[in-house]
């Protein structure tokens, strides 16, 4: 059981290749999801040339740039989503693009201070909170109802396609940049040119947008905007729900990022290798994202998220328990598989449930959440793996992504129930 609305027709990834407006949105999103990891890449490079304050030690750099890297994500994700509503998602898109894009030009140009480095990290970071409510906002107005779960396998699978690509192609893309326009600005230039180039990408897309009412435009009020979305949540329950999934997979996803540097010493691999195992469990999103997008209407009735947490769970519960590389890689793409049933759907059922005047709310609601959800294990999961083991991590997780997702498909039926 899945409690979107069946696509009419089925055109899976062909419709999309010929609606000329999403296929401008998806390949700027992509080349701007790309600048975020290089220019995360360049942060990390540029502190090896920025001297360290006095009374701050060369480590604590590299954390204070973290910091102010995530910070404004968990600060401003739900603001940004206020002004979704309320002005042109291009202009958001576009804006955004091109502002991240000056800020980056203009680092050569500035003193070699770190705290200048934290300054311009912190501001670039506010500016792409408002980039992803809208972004989102963005795919019901370009696309049709019945394309939605197509739509959304196609950007679910290319921004994990982005973060791997993204993390691993920075540096070599940096060297080149050096190499090629000039150690003093080279690195710039490229990251800057790549988030200024998604916004000249963006561009000519034209929206049908809802046009909000005159008292609305004029008057903001941030706090009352928060507690409209919400009510909305409390009282859309699907939707609630929807997000309670989502969020829950990006924990996992996040702690995984930890744990998977612990499970490549585990088989015999280099710490800095433990990318391998984020490729395959990007592999299989890609692999799951193009069966929904050309099989999703087939599909519809069945209960894609359970399906997809007890894969998740059943990966968790014996990855520790073999030894074998191949079989690894293959519990990861299997991983990979079990996600995109679980964020494909529930992307696609917030965007079909949510009216167009709640989506930058509501979308605003989500970035904050997730954020949130990334934060959080970043934090805790390499303590609790120290004092408690990696068997006893996973096999936790397990059981916790199981029950979620038991626990998610009963909430849903009986949501559905009462609705009918």
């Amino acid at each position: 059981m899945f409690p979107t609305e069946p696509a009419t027709v089925n055109n899976g990834f062909s419709a999309l290749l010929k609606n000329r407006g999403f296929m401008l949105l998806w390949i700027g999103q992509l080349i701007s999801q790309l600048a975020d990891k290089i220019f995360f890449v360049l942060m990390i490079a540029l502190l090896e040339v920025y001297p360290p304050p006095v009374g701050i030690a060369e480590n604590s750099m590299y954390s204070t740039l973290m910091v102010a890297f995530t910070v404004p994500a968990i600060l401003f994700g739900s603001a940004g989503g206020i002004f979704v509503d309320r002005l042109p998602k291009k202009l958001i898109m576009v804006g955004s693009d091109i502002v991240r894009g000056l800020l980056t030009l203009c680092l050569p140009f500035l003193p070699r201070e770190f705290f200048i480095l934290l300054i311009l990290t912190f501001a670039i970071s506010t500016v792409t909170q408002f980039f992803a409510p809208a972004e989102q906002a963005a795919i019901p107005l370009l696309v049709r109802r019945e394309n939605l779960m197509a739509a959304n396998a196609l950007f679910s699978s290319t921004m994990m396609g982005a973060l791997i690509v993204g993390f691993a192609i920075g540096e070599p893309i940096l060297s080149w940049a050096k190499d090629l326009i000039g150690e003093e600005y080279g690195q710039e230039i490229i990251v800057g040119g790549l988030y200024v180039l998604s916004g000249l990408i963006m561009q000519p897309i034209k929206f049908k947008e809802h046009k909000p009412h005159r008292e609305s435009r004029t008057s903001v009020n941030p706090w009352a905007e928060f507690t409209e979305s919400i009510r909305y949540l409390k009282k859309n329950r699907l939707v609630l729900n929807a997000m309670l999934q989502l969020t829950t997979l990006y924990c996992v996803f996040a702690a995984l990022t930890v744990l998977t540097i612990r499970l490549a010493e585990e088989f015999g691999l280099k710490e800095k290798q433990f990318g391998f195992f984020l490729a395959a469990a990007g592999v299989g999103m890609l692999l799951g994202a193009a069966i929904l997008g050309h099989w999703g209407d087939k599909l519809h009735h069945k209960p894609l998220p359970l399906i997809g947490f007890l894969a998740m769970a059943l990966v968790l519960g014996v990855f520790t328990f073999t030894h074998n590389l191949l079989l690894a890689l293959g519990l990861c793409a299997l991983l990979g598989i079990g996600a995109s049933l679980i964020g494909v759907p529930m992307q696609t059922l917030i965007q079909q449930q949510t009216p167009l005047t709640m989506h930058g709310k509501v979308f605003g609601f989500q970035n904050h959440a997730v954020n949130i959800a990334l934060s959080a294990p970043l934090a805790i999961t390499g303590p609790l793996t120290d004092a408690f083991g990696l068997r006893v991590v996973l096999v936790t997780m397990s059981i916790v992504v199981a029950s979620v997702g038991v626990w998610a498909w009963q909430n849903t039926r009986k949501v559905l129930q009462d609705v009918i």
